[in-house]
């Protein structure tokens, strides 16, 4: 591993993506978006045709992704080169002295073990030791990753939400070796790019993945089912259901409705539908036993002592007709009266 360098104040960091695949290209944009010079590697040894291939697909996704944005009206089209420039493809030969630059790295590698293990030997030997080392697998626990690093203490799982560079969201999933201060420092950064950074423990799936294969699985179900056709589970969920968690979050929206509506809502599905598939964790059970059932008692997922409760049931609705206003489905009142 290189030395530990030091930085002069107010230097902005450094980013290197290894792995110039769809989530590396990504994430440099992200990073580029937000003013930032990314190096984006490549750590395969390609002859010089393989190498022009790669360039030219890295270059025209980069470019399409901007502009698919300037179509949209969110990006200038004047700066258009000018973020595309912010990312520089680096070919293995030239991998050791970026990585020995970087403050931040993102492992983007094909998600196999083997794959991971040959990138971070690299990684290793080549970062400086102030460098937070991050991987970006959805599927391999952060404990197991973890060994694979020379510091883990400054090592985490990143889960970025595709399009990388468009999601809020960004899942960190630490290991109980984790130092804080990495994990701070982190946030810190993800939020300087406008990020929404999210933390959850080492648990299989972290939060996104895990909820909606859930809902995924249930939508497909149904279909099969014949419960209801694709069309309406989408119009559903679109309008119905997303609209509704786009305004609160799926554990504010408990206590919002009250945890009891949910223990309720639970029992009579798993009677007619599956015992298993919709049976309440222990929690609710509790949270009903201690009548600790959300807004309505002062106290469920979250505590409402002291809170202006009519301030927060109004800013819900301001939230939620905004996300209404926003799909286009927000109407006036009539002015007929209708017999």
């Amino acid at each position: 591993m290189a030395t530990e360098r030091d930085r002069a104040p107010g230097t902005p960091p450094r980013f290197a993506a290894v792995g110039a695949g769809r989530m590396g290209r990504g994430i440099a944009l992200a990073f580029a978006y937000a003013g930032h010079r990314v190096a984006l590697l490549d750590l395969r040894r390609r002859d010089e045709q393989a190498w022009s291939r790669l360039a030219a697909e890295v270059a025209a996704e980069i470019e399409g992704a901007l502009r698919g944005l300037v179509e949209l009206g969110v990006l200038d089209p004047a700066r258009l080169a000018d973020l595309a420039g912010r990312i520089e493809l680096v070919r293995a030969p030239g991998a050791a002295d970026a990585l020995a630059a970087a403050d931040m790295v993102f492992e983007c590698v094909p998600e196999t073990l083997d794959a991971k293990r040959e990138a971070f030997e690299f990684i290793n030997r080549h970062c400086a030791g102030r460098a937070i080392l991050t991987s970006t697998t959805s599927s391999l626990p952060v404990d197991e990753m973890a060994k694979l690093v020379d510091r883990p203490e400054r090592f985490m799982n990143m889960h970025w939400l595709n399009p990388a560079y468009v999601i809020p969201v960004v899942e960190l999933s630490c290991h109980a070796g984790t130092d804080p201060q990495v994990l701070a420092r982190t946030r810190d950064i993800l939020e300087s790019i406008g990020k929404q950074p999210v933390v959850c423990g080492p648990s299989a799936g972290y939060i996104v993945p895990r909820l909606q294969a859930l809902i995924m699985n249930e939508a497909a179900r149904m279909v099969e089912e014949g419960a209801a056709t694709p069309e309406d589970i989408d119009r559903a969920t679109r309008y119905g259901l997303g609209l509704r968690f786009a305004a609160l979050g799926v554990v504010e929206f408990i206590d919002f409705g009250g945890c009891d509506i949910l223990h309720h809502a639970s029992r009579a599905m798993a009677d007619s539908l599956d015992p298993q598939r919709y049976a309440a964790p222990a929690i609710i059970g509790d949270m009903m036993a201690q009548g600790r059932l959300g807004l309505k008692t002062g106290s469920g997922f979250y505590a409402y002592e002291g809170r202006d409760l009519a301030a927060y049931r109004r800013d819900v609705l301001e939230r939620t007709v905004g996300m209404v206003r926003h799909a286009g489905l927000f109407r006036p009142p009539s002015d007929e009266t209708l017999s």
